[in-house]
């Protein structure tokens, strides 16, 4: 019979570790209080405690008591507290590497799940596919084996057919992947992947202006702009970099234009792609069926002279149903400077 740990056994409440504060406590409130508590733990988790808890031993009345007092008292002593993105940034900043709060912040702004996989599998199916397409087949077949079935196959579907095919085979050839390599593929896509999908979620004064800016009409904007580079040049640089604009949409791969051109409004694409640069018009018609484009072309031309003031307006309607298609993670837009693309 395993022996139960020095501290529970001297009934020394201060010498308990955290795991074993979590199994006595889990204990005492028995199946029905604790099961919520275990239902919102992820697997390492519920392993690491289980563990404690099979090797407590028996826990004496006393030292259960002078836990839970123990416990009220550390949260009553505090007040009230509110919890946020902000303050639980401060909290973690105080203890724990810059880069490393940075990291779990990013991370928990991103899709909602408890698990990497669980978050995968909130992730828009062309989203991830366009991510994964780039990837060794081999990795591919590993994280479709760990996300939901009926996501894994709408990404399948996203994915070139003859990659999604061997991909599939890949699969089916998997065996039980070694606990070392799995942990890599989830250190890969946190770093590389869920990080730039929630990075878009990390707000400051200069990326709200930028929105502001992105508001205006052409005239506005240029005259707020040259006002601001006389005083401060740098905020202006900095607003110009994180701007989105019309021909940003030259970025955009071409399953995002189709994606856009199915959710635009027709009447007003016409209008848009009239101020538009031949080499942005090119890439639009390029992604529409040759009887869609001629049809496009032929009211373009019977529109004659447009009003500049419509044309800024159409062609911010369209970034503006871009930027809704990739916060719902449907499409994907890059930054306007020259670092590396993130997924918004």
């Amino acid at each position: 019979m395993s022996k139960s740990p020095k501290s529970v056994a001297q009934g020394d409440v201060k010498a308990l570790t955290g795991p074993e504060r979590a199994a006595v406590l889990l204990l005492a409130l028995g199946e029905e209080h604790g099961a919520p508590i275990w239902k919102a733990l992820d697997d390492d988790e519920v392993k690491e405690v289980s563990q404690v808890m099979s090797n407590l031993g028996t826990v004496s009345s006393s030292l259960i008591e002078r836990l839970l007092v123990d416990f009220v008292s550390q949260i009553s002593s505090t007040g009230s507290v509110m919890g946020s993105f902000d303050s639980t940034e401060r909290l973690l900043q105080k203890f724990l590497p810059k880069d490393r709060v940075s990291n779990v912040m990013e991370e928990i702004r991103g899709p909602a799940g408890r698990t990497m996989w669980d978050k995968l599998s909130n992730v828009n199916e062309s989203v991830l596919a366009a991510y994964l397409k780039n990837e060794y087949p081999q990795t591919v077949a590993v994280v479709l084996t760990k996300i939901k079935p009926e996501h894994a196959s709408r990404v399948l579907g996203a994915l070139p057919e003859d990659f999604a095919l061997e991909c599939v085979g890949r699969m089916l050839r998997l065996e039980s992947v070694q606990k070392d390599i799995l942990d890599k593929v989830e250190q890969t896509l946190r770093q590389e992947f869920m990080t730039n999908l929630a990075r878009t979620s990390k707000r400051d004064a200069h990326e709200l202006m930028a929105e502001i800016f992105n508001n205006f009409d052409r005239q506005t904007e240029g005259r707020f702009m040259t006002a601001l580079e006389e005083r401060n040049r740098e905020a202006a640089e900095r607003i110009k970099a994180l701007m989105f604009t019309f021909e940003d949409l030259g970025k955009l791969d071409s399953g995002s234009i189709q994606t856009l051109l199915r959710a635009v409004d027709k009447a007003k694409l016409g209008t848009a792609l009239k101020g538009a640069s031949a080499t942005l018009r090119d890439l639009f018609f390029s992604n529409m069926s040759e009887r869609a484009g001629k049809i496009l072309r032929e009211d373009m031309e019977s529109m004659g002279p447009v009003r500049l003031k419509d044309v800024d307006e159409a062609q911010m309607g369209m970034v503006l149903v871009a930027k809704d298609l990739a916060a719902k993670g449907e499409i994907m837009l890059s930054q306007n400077n020259a670092e590396d693309e993130l997924v918004y």
